[in-house]
């Protein structure tokens, strides 16, 4: 009996540890979740690095303007123009964070955190465009009705989350609410196939060119690179705004959730913003861009 306990004492008092680790954490999760004091340093600190991120981007439309002001709004303009108003908006709300929170009726609240996502769709689904047509050029198809399709695909889904607000302000019911989350988490794995598909014909398109064509390698990394960051986003989001529909426990509309928000909007929003700016911070040429694309 003594030989037994020797045995099984270690393995029970490892466990043991283990138990007192685990539940340490959790309660270190909890005490974090309800301190007033680290919601509001999370919520500033998001609100820190959304203000930077917004910041690059408009500095950097700045120098695109500056470099080639004959062009209009270009794809890579408005690009970098809806960046800034993502995150300078996502900034602001977490600046009054709880103020948002304040914000009657509800409906308020949710435009106010959800506005920012659609908006955040639309830049990148541009940036979908801009290689689908890049995609259908290089192969001489027509591309007649890639611009009507895609402000048709976004009229619509500003038409339904606009629908599904007027009903939640009209009868805010819980099950309403569940169906505008996963309306966006569809919205969000619309995008990321979208990233896939043409970002992916894209860099097998790019595969196939001569080894010696100029920039062909830079290209081929940052269509690869842009392709797995957005696609990588666009799926987190998709699964975590699944979770924040049906467990409460996942809810990022509330205050004291701040590490689950931290968290989530540096994946889906903050670290892919910074990363794509990073990897298309290069300026256009100022004379002869053929590949240059404005939006008309």
């Amino acid at each position: 009996m003594g030989r037994a306990e020797m045995v099984v004492g270690p393995s029970e008092k490892a466990v043991a540890v283990v138990a007192y680790h685990l539940n340490d954490a959790i309660n270190w999760w909890d005490d974090v979740n309800r301190s007033l004091d680290w919601q509001n340093r999370i919520f500033h600190v998001l609100a820190v690095l959304y203000g930077v991120v917004a910041v690059v981007a408009l500095v950097q439309l700045i120098r695109i303007q500056m470099r080639v002001p004959e062009y209009g709004w270009t794809t890579q303009k408005v690009v970098h123009f809806l960046n800034f108003f993502v995150n300078g908006v996502r900034s602001l709300v977490f600046t009054f964070r709880r103020d948002v929170q304040k914000l009657h009726p509800e409906i308020v609240q949710h435009i106010m955190l959800d506005m920012p996502s659609l908006a955040f769709f639309t830049t990148y689904a541009l940036l979908v465009l801009f290689w689908a047509e890049i995609y259908y050029q290089a192969r001489a198809v027509s591309t007649d009705g890639l611009r009507p399709s895609f402000f048709t695909i976004n009229g619509v889904v500003y038409a339904i989350q606009i629908i599904l607000w007027l009903i939640m302000w009209w009868k805010p019911i819980r099950v309403l609410v569940i169906l505008s989350k996963m309306f966006f988490a569809g919205v969000s794995l619309f995008a990321a196939l979208g990233f896939l598909l043409y970002g992916g014909r894209l860099f097998l398109m790019l595969q196939r060119f001569p080894v010696e064509s100029r920039g062909r390698r830079k290209k081929l990394q940052e269509v690869g690179y842009v392709t797995t960051i957005c696609f990588s986003c666009f799926l987190i989001r998709c699964v975590m705004m699944c979770f924040n529909a049906i467990d409460k426990a996942a809810d990022l509309d509330v205050l004291d959730h701040p590490i689950l928000n931290l968290i989530y909007y540096l994946l889906v929003e903050i670290l892919p913003s910074s990363l794509v700016l990073f990897i298309l911070r290069k300026l256009p040429p100022k004379r002869g861009i053929t590949q240059y694309h404005p939006i008309h």
